[in-house]
């Protein structure tokens, strides 16, 4: 799918844009299916362990995982795409129908940047005044989670639902026009977040997108999390693409070009090596500062 000239426009106006209908579940399917079969083994593996009662096997993908949460949180451990480096994961972040509309913004020659996250947003637990497990991610700039050396690069976010996000569910809310003003100073307490006092007067839109739908965010647009009071999880992901050649803002993680059409020969097809790539640096990275603040 390609953006169209009113969507490129509205994206370099607003500094986001909500594109419906980019995916198909022939595109995220495998990402479900894979991420089912983790949680399944890890649940088999604590039940063996007397740690989980109860499998829940009959429970929907939406459920499942946090009523499994709710008897052992160790099956939340390291749940991310750095840490599972599944299969099916890698060849999305190669899926053409995405970095069809990621060359839209940036080009043909694409990278993709190592900040990338799998999130599993879980309902508000009933009676409780806080997110079980998982908190809202307070109102941030992508670019204060990158390293200085980055700020010259044009790094764009592209959010995924894997499940409808709406305001029930816990989308995210934006704020349009902000990003023009680039880095606002942010505050490393309770999260990386934007200064209390700088955060700018504007009415935040809310980012409803369902899923097939792509959430695309400049680096400087404000943007947070919000409570999901639903009874399904509100499953994510976050990925981020940069051009090839431009700093990733982590550079002790290991990006890989994406798309090239000037030298396909370039292009990371090897699961293994990917796998690999993360492996070495989980254990160099060790103690690296990851956020400018």
């Amino acid at each position: 799918m390609k953006l169209s000239i009113e969507q490129i426009i509205e994206f370099q106006t607003k500094g986001f844009l909500i594109a419906e209908d980019v995916l198909t579940d022939h595109d995220l399917q495998p990402v479900i299916d894979e991420i089912n079969q983790i949680i399944e083994e890890r649940a088999n593996a604590l039940y063996t362990q007397g740690k989980i009662r109860d499998l829940h096997t009959e429970a929907p993908f939406e459920r499942r995982f946090w009523l499994l949460l709710q008897q052992c949180p160790d099956i939340g451990k390291a749940f991310d795409i750095m840490h599972l480096r599944g299969k099916a994961m890698f060849n999305f972040l190669k899926n053409d129908r995405l970095l069809d509309v990621v060359e839209c913004i940036l080009g043909s020659e694409i990278m993709c940047n190592p900040i990338q996250h799998l999130r599993a947003k879980i309902p508000m637990a009933p009676g409780s005044n806080r997110i079980s497990s998982f908190e809202n991610v307070p109102w941030h700039q992508d670019a204060a989670v990158t390293l200085e050396e980055a700020d010259p690069s044009e790094i764009v976010t592209f959010w995924i639902p894997l499940v409808d996000a709406t305001a029930e569910t816990g989308c995210m809310e934006l704020m349009p026009d902000v990003f023009k003003n680039g880095l606002i100073q942010h505050q490393a307490a309770g999260g990386t977040m934007i200064v209390p006092e700088l955060m700018p007067d504007v009415q935040p839109t809310t980012g409803e997108c369902r899923k097939g739908g792509i959430v695309i965010m400049n680096k400087y647009t404000p943007h947070r999390g919000t409570t999901n009071c639903s009874n399904i999880i509100r499953w994510s992901i976050d990925l981020r693409y940069h051009k090839t050649g431009a700093a990733s803002g982590r550079p002790f993680h290991p990006s890989f070009v994406a798309r090239s059409r000037t030298h396909p020969d370039l292009v990371l097809n090897d699961h293994e090596e990917w796998c690999r790539l993360w492996e070495d640096a989980l254990v160099r990275a060790k103690g690296q500062k990851a956020h400018r603040v």
